[in-house]
């Protein structure tokens, strides 16, 4: 299945990169392109792959610091902080070092807002 979508894939971006037909032809297949996306499959599939990848992402993370606290390793200076700073998320890290307060989430407006006010 995946090999199909890929070739189709392949397929649209070849003719709209060769095609020659003109406008209409591009914006016809944009709106089908937009329709496939938007459709519920889609999106079904979408939220099942980003369920995963979140499930992997955090058992390899503690798994890694679970190894990377019963290594040398974590006697020194850097390991120690990089161990204490695996507890907060990156994203949450980035946003308290530049604004001085948590973000409301990932993809959320608050942080936008946060790092520049009046936008």
């Amino acid at each position: 299945m995946r090999g199909k979508l890929l070739f189709l894939g392949g397929l649209a971006a070849g003719f709209v990169l060769g095609a020659r037909a003109g406008r209409e032809k591009y914006e016809e297949l944009k709106a089908t392109a937009l329709k496939i996306k938007e459709s519920p499959t889609v999106q079904e599939a979408a939220g099942v792959v980003q369920e995963q990848a979140t499930r992997l992402y955090s058992e390899g993370k503690s798994k890694m610091t679970d190894r990377l606290a019963n290594s040398r390793f974590a006697e020194t200076d850097f390991g120690q902080r990089l161990l204490h700073t695996s507890d907060t998320p990156a994203i949450e890290r980035d946003t308290l070092a530049t604004t001085g307060a948590p973000s409301a989430g990932v993809g959320s407006n608050s942080t936008k807002s946060a790092a520049t006010p009046g936008l």
